[in-house]
């Protein structure tokens, strides 16, 4: 899958999260956070080798649950998941390389 660009319409739901298989990159955000605008060429560097990860972007903030539920608390922060259980997190990445470390962590891809 290639990298969203937008925030998901709707947020899904941890049951949801949790079914989910394969690798699966959570991105929680903002649209007008400066460290997330920041963070979007990294993380399209990072992602583009890695098709079968799902990339899904969520905009988050006061009454958002599923950010509460992974106890989010900067943005970005991208939760990189492998059959519905997370593996690793980046707090605020600054660099593509960590990234794509991560990425490595949960798909097969090179």
């Amino acid at each position: 899958m290639l990298m969203n660009t937008l925030y998901a319409d709707n947020e899904p739901s941890r049951a949801e999260i949790d079914a989910m298989t394969g690798p699966v990159l959570l991105e929680f955000g903002a649209p007008w956070c400066g460290h997330c605008q920041a963070a979007q060429a990294l993380i399209a560097a990072a992602l583009s080798p890695h098709q079968a990860v799902c990339h899904i972007k969520i905009e988050d903030g006061r009454g958002r649950r599923l950010g509460r539920s992974f106890g989010v608390k900067l943005w970005p922060t991208l939760i990189f998941l492998r059959d519905g259980q997370e593996v690793t997190r980046l707090v605020r990445p600054d660099d593509a390389e960590s990234i794509r470390r991560a990425l490595a962590q949960i798909d097969a891809a090179p």
